[in-house]
């Protein structure tokens, strides 16, 4: 009976599968080289095979954390800004999380993959589809940073046609792969020089050797 109120409140917001949470500087997109609290929120079956964390997938390996620690967690640091990634967080509802972040006076900021409904208050929605669960809903038009990642010459492809659907004041970029990223860089390079709409993300992060 108790697990069963627990996915109750899991299903509202109330508890969230928390992964893990730190504060550091975002390493990808238009907000490169901040300074953010970073809160990973557990559970996804979009199952990309170059996911880097996968251990974020299965949200029964997580503790249920109120919303109202993680947010206490989160006002301790400076920045005012918070980054909610995965797994995919919109597999639950985001309204509690990113209702108490505001009325700390904290900016939210989403990492998605549009593969589940949007919930929630955003201050910045960053939509990085996947092929093998496409957004769903109209997300599109919501999304203030399109993010596709390239790891073969199809995804190109991809991204010509998700940028189709965004706004035209939506920030577009395309970032390599990180295992093949030598080989998808160069590509990459020419297709932004032929493509000037576009912009390229590193994980500057990983290069910096922080989280």
């Amino acid at each position: 009976m108790v697990r069963k109120e627990e996915d109750i409140k899991l299903n509202d917001g109330s508890l969230l599968p928390l992964v893990e949470e730190f504060y550091t500087i975002q390493g990808e997109g238009f907000h490169t080289g901040k300074a953010a609290y970073f809160i990973r929120i557990g559970g996804c079956d979009v199952g990309c095979s170059w996911c880097d964390t996968k251990f974020s997938w299965d949200p029964s390996l997580h503790p249920l954390v109120p919303v109202e620690q993680i947010i206490r967690n989160a006002s301790a640091y400076p920045a005012a800004a918070v980054v909610v990634t995965g797994g995919e967080p919109l597999m639950n509802d985001m309204g509690p999380l990113t209702g108490g972040l505001h009325a700390e006076g904290i900016k939210t900021f989403l990492e998605t993959s549009g593969a589940y409904p949007l919930s929630g208050e955003w201050d910045w929605i960053c939509l990085s589809p996947k092929k093998n669960s496409p957004p769903t809903g109209d997300i599109h038009k919501y999304a203030d940073e399109l993010k596709v990642i390239i790891s073969s010459v199809e995804d190109f492809d991809w991204a010509a046609e998700h940028a189709a659907f965004v706004r035209d004041d939506c920030h577009l970029f395309l970032q390599p792969e990180w295992s093949v990223s030598k080989t998808m860089i160069p590509l990459i390079v020419e297709f932004v020089k032929e493509h000037p709409a576009w912009n390229i993300s590193l994980q500057a992060h990983k290069y910096m050797r922080i989280p």
